[in-house]
Formats: structure tokens, C-alpha cells, sequence
């Protein structure tokens, strides 16, 4: 390895390459834009190449910069646990930091995380929740040890390995009594207010094919969110509203009658859950206590 890469080489491309741009990236990291900006250059004049293409817009990986930005990640990932390891007496410590998508949040997680932590009383969880690509981004970085959600696009899950728990589908819901519970195709769907998954959610581009497939165009009158908590609440709220969203974000909703699910096919949107992880990581009795749970709460799910 040539001795002139750094640690701030590596903390800067990869902190550029999760926001998308210089100036996010030099604020995140509380560094002038001319600093951010001189280290990157310095990087890529190291490696000889030209990992990131600057316009206005921000900042893009070039294809040397994606090979470059797995392993870039998962250096800084191993000091950063080696760090923890020594400053805990030389074992890594007991607090084990757990990312989850909306889709699992509220139906798996509960009964897996209260597990865990009452057969590891000594074991600090941490649980966050947040979009598919800023929460793999984070387990890159050694910000977090697992991720459970939906299985993401190919690009999203370079240096990561994925270990499935079951699959789910996308579903369309409403209010119970709404106009919009009468809905029974997407052709018909545009007439009201559609809750749509955002560009960076993993369910995104399953959604997308499936109205490709169908013809339809994407809904004009929608609002993009990826919050449980907002799509609940707007659609409860506003009798011209339907969701799109996973059906383990609502299911507790349908079967409480909460919500009601939409007579429409979404069977292309099946999709795979679980758990993924760095590659090339070591996995803690922690993180594979963790993995135990979410595969016992997993077949609980499915068995009901």
C-alpha cells in the first residue's frame, strides 16, 4: 500500500461519495470546501486516477472511483473497530448498532430486538432507522454492524452480503370507508392523492417496473415518502389518499382494520428481507446473537 494514503484520504472519498457533493461532505465532516476539496485531488494524483467527476450538480464516482470506494470503506470500517477493540480493553465492546428499513421496523424488529436484549442483558442495541442506501452507506463506513431490510439494487450492495429471512410483497392501502378503498386498479389510482416510495428506497424500482409493465404512467398528484409515520398519519387523515408501501410496514394496520388493503395485484413487487453485513467482516457473538433472533422472529412471521 503506498504510505501516503491517510486516514483523512479515505474519510473524505467516502464521505463525498455518501453525499453526492463537496460542501455536504466538507460540512459532515466540519472542513472548509477548499480542504475537502485539496484532499480528494491529493487522493486521486496517490492512485492515479480520477475517482469522482465535479460539475455544478455535485460530485459523481467515475467507474475507478466505485472500485475504489468498496475497499476505501471497508479500511476505514476495520480502524474504526480496531479503535473501539483497544479502547475496550482490547475486546470489542459490548454495544452492537443495528440499521432498519421502514419495512421492518415496526413487524420484525420488535420481537427479535426484545429477544436479544433479554438474553444479552450486558448488550448495548442501538437501533436506526433511515433509507436503504444511507443506512449501507453506514454499514460501509463501520458506523453500523448489520442492516435488515429489503434486498436493494445490485450497485447498492457492492462489499455487502445479504442473508434472507423471507419475502413480501408491495401493497396498496387506504382508510377504512374512504372513496379511495374502492379502488381496484393503478389506472384508477391517479385520481387521488398516491403516498409513492422515494428515488433512493429499496422498493422504488419494483414499483416502477410494475407500472412499466402495466402502462401506466407515474402518478402526477403524489407526495414521496419513505416515513411510516407520515404515510400513516396523511393517509388516515385525507379520505383521497392511497399508499404504496411494504406490506411489513402495515400489516399490524390492516389486521387492526386501521387500514384496508387495496383489491390490486401487486404480486411483481415480491421481494426478498434480511440481513446484510460487510463482506469481508468477522461477524461479533453479538451481531450472530442478533442474526439468531431476526431468524427466530422471522419464522414467527411466517407462521402466522
Amino acid at each position: 500500500m503506498d504510505r501516503r494514503i491517510k486516514f483523512r484520504h479515505l474519510d473524505a472519498f467516502s464521505a463525498i461519495a455518501r453525499a453526492g457533493s463537496l460542501k455536504q461532505a466538507a460540512d459532515a465532516l466540519h472542513l472548509s470546501q477548499p480542504s475537502i476539496s485539496k484532499t480528494l485531488k491529493e487522493l486521486e494524483e496517490i492512485v492515479g486516477a480520477s475517482l469522482m467527476e465535479r460539475d455544478r450538480a455535485g460530485a459523481k464516482l467515475t467507474q475507478e472511483g466505485e472500485v475504489f470506494l468498496q475497499f476505501a470503506e471497508q479500511c476505514t470500517a476495520a480502524l474504526r473497530h480496531g479503535l473501539r477493540s483497544v479502547r475496550s480493553g482490547g475486546a470489542a465492546a459490548a454495544h452492537l448498532k443495528v440499521g432498519v428499513l421502514p419495512s421492518v421496523a415496526s413487524s420484525l424488529l420488535p420481537g427479535a430486538a426484545s429477544a436479544f436484549a433479554a438474553q444479552n442483558p450486558d448488550t448495548l442495541l442501538e437501533i436506526h432507522e433511515g433509507p436503504h442506501h444511507d443506512l449501507t452507506s453506514r454499514l460501509r463506513a463501520g458506523r453500523l454492524d448489520l442492516v435488515v431490510g429489503r434486498l436493494g439494487r445490485p450497485e447498492t450492495m457492492q462489499g455487502l452480503v445479504f442473508r434472507q429471512l423471507y419475502t413480501e410483497e408491495v401493497v396498496v392501502v387506504a382508510a377504512p370507508g374512504s372513496p379511495a378503498a374502492t379502488v381496484r386498479s393503478f389506472e384508477d389510482i391517479d385520481a387521488f392523492r398516491v403516498l409513492y416510495p422515494p428515488s433512493d428506497s429499496a422498493i422504488r424500482p419494483l414499483v416502477a417496473r410494475m407500472l412499466i409493465a402495466q402502462g401506466v404512467p407515474l402518478f402526477r398528484n403524489r407526495i414521496e415518502t419513505a416515513s411510516a409515520a407520515v404515510g400513516r398519519a396523511l393517509t388516515l387523515a385525507d379520505p383521497g389518499t392511497v399508499w404504496v408501501i411494504s406490506r411489513g410496514v402495515v400489516d399490524r394496520d390492516i389486521a387492526e382494520n386501521r387500514l384496508v388493503q387495496l383489491d390490486i395485484d401487486t404480486g411483481p413487487t415480491m421481494g426478498a428481507v434480511g440481513v446484510m453485513s460487510l463482506a469481508d467482516e468477522v461477524p461479533t457473538p453479538a451481531s450472530r446473537a442478533f442474526g439468531i433472533a431476526l431468524g427466530r422472529a422471522a419464522k414467527l412471521r411466517r407462521a402466522v
